[in-house]
C-alpha cells in the first residue's frame, strides 16, 4: 500500500510538474509584434530642426505661408519687437509685412533636449534685407522650441533679439 501511495504521489508531481512548465498562452511571434520606432538621436534631432528653420527662413524670404501652416504648432507663440504673435498672426506678417530678405545665413547652432520630445534650438542669424521700408539688424541670436506632437517636430515659440 505504501508503495501504491508513493507512486501516486511521484505521478501527482510529475503531472503538475509538466502542467506548470507549458505556458498557458502561446507567445506572439516576433513578427506579429510591432516594432517599436527607433529613438532618434541628439545628432539627428539637431539636424532635423535645423533642417527646419533654413526651410522656414527660406520660406519667409520668399513670402510662402505654406511651410508655416505646416511646422508651427496651433498653439505656437512668436515673440518680435512688436510683442507676441500667434499662429495665424504669424502667417498673415509673412505676406503683409513687405519684407525684402537678399539673403540670410543661420550658424552656430545649439540644442538642448529638455525631454524625449521636446528640445530648444539656440542659433545665430545673419542676415540683409528689411521690412516695411525699415533695415533689419543684420544679427540675431534666435531660439525656436520645438515639441514631438503625433511623431511630428512643431515649433511651439520662437524669439529673435538683435545682437549688440
Amino acid at each position: 500500500m505504501k508503495k501504491q501511495l508513493l507512486c501516486v504521489f511521484i505521478m501527482c508531481l510529475t503531472v503538475a510538474a509538466v502542467g506548470f512548465a507549458q505556458d498557458a498562452t502561446p507567445a506572439p511571434s516576433p513578427a506579429a509584434s510591432p516594432k517599436p520606432k527607433p529613438v532618434m538621436s541628439k545628432k539627428q534631432i539637431e539636424a532635423q530642426l535645423i533642417k527646419y528653420e533654413n526651410e522656414l527662413w527660406e520660406a519667409w524670404k520668399n513670402k510662402n505661408g505654406k511651410p508655416f501652416q505646416a511646422r508651427l504648432s496651433s498653439d505656437g507663440v512668436t515673440v518680435g519687437d512688436q510683442g507676441t504673435s500667434s499662429k495665424a498672426e504669424t502667417i498673415k506678417a509673412i505676406a503683409t509685412l513687405g519684407c525684402d530678405i537678399k539673403s540670410f545665413k543661420l550658424s552656430d547652432y545649439k540644442l538642448v533636449s529638455l525631454d524625449s520630445n521636446v528640445a530648444l534650438l539656440t542659433y545665430k542669424a545673419t542676415e540683409d534685407g528689411s521690412c516695411g521700408g525699415t533695415a533689419l539688424p543684420t544679427v540675431v541670436w534666435a531660439a525656436s522650441t520645438y515639441a514631438r506632437r503625433g511623431g511630428k517636430w512643431l515649433a511651439v515659440f520662437h524669439q529673435e533679439t538683435p545682437a549688440k
